[in-house]
């Protein structure tokens, strides 16, 4: 279950229950900070939390002063510090050394638009959507767009009744063609707003082809992580919803069906069949496809052997393009693993790599920032 599934989970119950409550959201980072922009953390007005905003340090406080926003009813903006190792609020001394700006805002169980709605509307969407928020202006008369929202999906559907529609949705747009999240100081008729520019992106999907033993703890090991995972196999009594609950779809695809099936060419795929000839069904549909990630399970042999199986119809050159950009296997990072859970884990581990772009190694090892895709800040005029 994703952090925003949980969200809207113990959203709909605070709902039923009419119990108040805020959201708390990472608008701005400049430094180090645990969480990036566009965290979120539900308080309620008895001081129950879901969600996290830092590593700790910053929940204590943020939770009492999102209860004197939902006592005020209306939405406030604080800062903190965590360079100040003398401010108190922190409790952890040092702290992670970056200045972390949280917008907290009273929820209206009765907008249709309100923060959890608009986000609510992004989780049930297959594609990548932009959420504009407007955290801070300059000029009492906008007091009101704090924290008024704009919802862009990829398909230019808008959702949101802000003040200031018109230029949250042009910079929605902009944000949305250049796919990286972002901080713009946006200036509007009415005077400068500040707002976070957030690219919100739907859940991994994964593919597992076999439904042997050891695709259970993968299976198990991806959802955790709020990735959409599919398994096929052609054994009727191994590929069972009893076997995989946390499984989205279970199918049973036999070879023959398998050769002619038409892949999801977005989802990373991993074959974990056992079975040759279910392996070579799946690549003859999986290699002519756009499929990121190709993982096949086993040593470097059978990989070879596959590749050069005439059904393929690969070149020598295509088959070491392949051998070394498409396809993943032997599968998983080299992290030492054993056991099927361990495996599992490096199998994560290398779609996560693979999925960010990021070659894998120790973070003591690296010198560039740790979150290389922290929105960058920018002025624009609307």
């Amino acid at each position: 279950m994703t952090e925003l599934q949980r969200l809207l989970l113990a959203y709909d119950q605070h709902r039923a229950n009419a119990r108040p409550c805020a959201l708390a959201t990472v608008v701005e980072v400049l430094g180090s900070a645990y969480r990036r922009p566009g965290a979120r953390m539900l308080v309620t007005d008895d001081g129950q939390l879901t969600g996290a905003i830092s590593g700790g340090c910053l929940e204590g406080d943020a939770r009492q002063r999102a209860r004197q926003a939902i006592f005020r009813g209306e939405p406030a903006l604080v800062t903190y510090d965590t360079r100040d190792e003398d401010d108190p609020r922190h409790g952890l001394g040092p702290g992670c050394q970056g200045v972390v700006r949280i917008l907290l805002e009273p929820l209206d169980f009765a907008a249709p638009d309100n923060p959890m709605e608009l986000l609510r509307g992004f989780a049930t969407h297959p594609e990548a959507a932009v959420l504009a928020t407007v955290f801070e202006t300059d000029a009492s008369g906008l007091k009101a767009a704090v924290g008024q929202r704009v919802l862009l999906a990829a398909d230019g559907a808008l959702r949101g009744t802000p003040l200031l529609a018109a230029p949250l949705a042009e910079a929605a747009r902009a944000t949305l063609e250049q796919g990286k999240s972002q901080i713009l100081d946006v200036e509007t008729d009415a005077g400068p707003v500040r707002a976070l520019l957030e690219i919100l992106t739907p859940p991994l999907r994964l593919v597992v082809y076999g439904a042997g033993n050891d695709a259970q703890p993968l299976v198990h090991l991806a959802a955790s992580l709020g990735w959409h995972v599919s398994v096929m196999d052609g054994r009727p009594n191994l590929a069972t919803p009893a076997r995989f609950p946390e499984a989205a779809k279970v199918r049973i695809v036999p070879v023959r069906e398998l050769e002619t099936a038409a892949p999801d060419a977005g989802a990373y795929h991993v074959l974990l069949s056992h079975n040759y000839a279910y392996d070579l069904a799946a690549l003859q549909t999986l290699l002519p496809s756009s499929a990121p990630y190709i993982g096949l399970l086993g040593p470097r042999v059978k990989a070879a052997r596959l590749l050069a199986e005439p059904e393929l119809q690969l070149t020598a050159a295509e088959i070491n393009e392949v051998a070394l950009t498409r396809l993943h296997s032997p599968i998983g990072l080299g992290l030492g693993g054993e056991t099927p859970e361990e495996i599992a884990l490096a199998i994560v581990a290398e779609i996560q790599a693979v999925k960010n772009g990021r070659q894998p190694r120790h973070l003591r090892d690296t010198t560039a920032a740790i979150h290389a895709d922290s929105p960058p800040t920018a002025h624009v005029t609307l």
